[in-house]
């Protein structure tokens, strides 16, 4: 354990939060030829918002930050440099969780929105293919860009070129617009009410909350935020005819009929009655995703019954430690034991098998993409040490 090692990284990615709150994606320590996109391709010094160094990108991910800050804050040995990090990191986070409710939800409906696939965290995923086919842009509004990914993973295993054009559009769309998020939300066709952006948003808001009330701070916003987002996930993402939360596209003003692993996290941050959280549990139990004893690997990330799903294709189909981190953790909360724990063994297995890759056949359990993955490593190390840091079982 290095809880000072927590610490730094958390800090560290603040470094780059932007003045109206924004926290980026990616926070560059060095100008890099090798990973694309690189701080030059974002631009991002055309917003007045932006710092000047370290440079960053203009995106954000699921808001995990809080939820990381209060585990280190609970976890951690010394408890004087404990409360010193969370003084510290607390208005940061505050901001962070401020610039989401003011910009991406200006109707003050309860729910935030994302404005590119990468900000889902779960960049090819079906989930997008409603909205993408819709999108056509002209060649010169594509910015000429070349891949790295293609450099050390197979053609096969990525986002297509035709999907590679549209997010790279859309960063075009928005360096045009100078980061303004005003004029962003007028063009973008791009909006998205995201079921796992919203339910990591909620259980960081209740950790912020728990957070708040160590250090003295008021926490009653954080409260009656989270009541809210509930409300409208509950009423406007809840498909009652399969049991699973669906994402809404706001420019099209529809609610996306896709079935990802990632309608069924708002297990994770407590948002499902026990109605709902049975019908849940119901759906995963099924071939479509993986039922317990059957020869699959929980879970994979797309409906294997859908459409294009694709068991080794980024997130069309592929195991994911992430997501399935967030769904072991939301059964346990829920009382699921068996089935969390089916979750847990599958998780342990493919790594014994196959490697710390960054996602998983569900068939065959062979592993794709990047090799010696961190955050896989993570979860797994999570994992093992839940025996003895029994606190972290079920979100705070």
């Amino acid at each position: 354990a290095r809880p000072d090692r927590a610490v730094t990284e958390l800090i560290s990615l603040f470094s780059g939060q932007w003045r109206n709150g924004l926290l980026p994606h990616i926070v560059y320590h060095r100008e890099t030829s090798t990973y694309f996109p690189n701080a030059a391709f974002w631009g991002t010094e055309v917003s007045p918002e932006a710092p000047q160094a370290p440079r960053t990108s203009g995106i954000v991910q699921p808001p995990v930050h809080a939820s990381a800050a209060y585990h280190v804050y609970r976890e951690h040995p010394d408890r004087d440099a404990a409360r010193d990090f969370a003084r510290a990191l607390f208005p940061k986070l505050r901001a962070w969780h401020a610039y989401l409710y003011r910009e991406r939800d200006p109707e003050g409906s309860g729910l935030v929105y994302i404005r590119h696939p990468w900000e889902s965290g779960e960049d090819n995923s079906p989930l997008w293919d409603p909205i993408l086919r819709t999108l056509h842009p002209a060649p010169e509004e594509i910015p000429p860009y070349r891949r790295k990914d293609l450099d050390y993973v197979e053609r096969g295993e990525r986002p297509t070129v035709s999907d590679y054009d549209r997010y790279v559009y859309l960063i075009g769309l928005f360096h045009r617009l100078k980061y303004d998020e005003t004029a962003i939300r007028e063009a973008c066709p791009f909006r998205v009410q995201d079921v796992l952006f919203n339910s990591l948003l909620i259980q960081a808001d209740r950790d912020l909350a728990l957070l708040a009330r160590e250090i003295g701070e008021p926490a009653d916003l954080f409260d009656d935020r989270v009541d809210a987002a509930v409300q409208a996930m509950n009423e406007k993402l809840w498909d009652e005819d399969h049991g699973i939360y669906l994402d809404y596209d706001l420019v099209g003003n529809r609610r996306l009929d896709v079935h990802a692993a990632s309608g069924f996290t708002p297990l994770y941050a407590g948002v499902a009655d026990s109605t709902r959280a049975e019908r849940i549990r119901e759906y995963l139990n099924t071939f479509s995703f993986c039922p317990i004893g059957e020869a699959c690997y929980a879970v994979p990330s797309f409906d294997r019954r859908s459409p294009g799903y694709s068991p080794s294709r980024y997130w069309r189909g592929p195991v994911w430690m992430n997501i399935n981190w967030i769904l072991y953790r939301g059964m346990r909360r829920y009382g699921y034991d068996a089935y969390a724990e089916w979750i847990r063994h599958s998780m342990l297995d493919l790594v014994s098998r196959s490697g710390f890759y960054e996602y998983f056949d569900p068939e065959t359990g062979k592993g794709h993409g990047s090799r010696n993955f961190s955050w896989t490593a993570a979860m797994i190390l999570d994992l093992i040490a839940e025996e003895r840091v029994c606190s972290i079982c079920v979100p705070g």
